[in-house]
């Protein structure tokens, strides 16, 4: 999933993470149990620096920048309101943690490091991550999984 081209802005500073997406973090990392909730929201961080309303030029969709077809499979209803929007934080931040850990499955055989490998497949796909035996050797790809490992460090604080 790539943002690109995001069109609009957030009214929040990107450089911390919004107090009201924490508790959403908190909660999808312990039930999904694949990242921790500063991974999770180091994701968002680089996806649309916490842009709620983020639309990416090739469709990606919310904070967490789904696909439609990758929403259709893995979009819940994490407030139970009744409907699954990828523009609402609180069905996207659960939506990519129950994605996680379905990718986490596909690439639990190959060697490396198992978040690196997850983000790398959020990013560019299962298919390039097995196709590559690993994170594939994609300039955006690398870029990607080091960033989010980078705001995740710097996010630790709040969580």
């Amino acid at each position: 999933m790539v943002l690109a081209d995001c069109g609009g802005t957030t009214s929040r500073s990107s450089a911390r993470v919004p107090p009201d997406l924490v508790p959403l973090f908190q909660e999808a990392a312990a039930v999904y149990g694949v990242l921790t909730a500063a991974q999770l929201a180091g994701q968002a961080r680089v996806e649309s620096k916490f842009n709620r309303l983020a639309v990416s030029s090739a469709g990606a969709q919310g904070l967490m920048q789904f696909l439609p077809e990758t929403w259709k499979q893995f979009g819940v209803d994490g407030n139970a309101d009744g409907i699954a929007n990828p523009l609402d934080p609180a069905d996207a931040i659960p939506s990519a943690a129950r994605y996680e850990a379905h990718l986490a499955d596909l690439v639990q055989k190959l060697p490396g490091d198992r978040v690196s490998l997850i983000l790398a497949a959020y990013n560019a796909g299962p298919r390039a991550v097995r196709d590559a035996g690993g994170v594939p050797d994609f300039g955006e790809t690398r870029a990607y999984v080091a960033n989010v490992h980078n705001w995740a460090s710097r996010f630790n604080d709040q969580f």
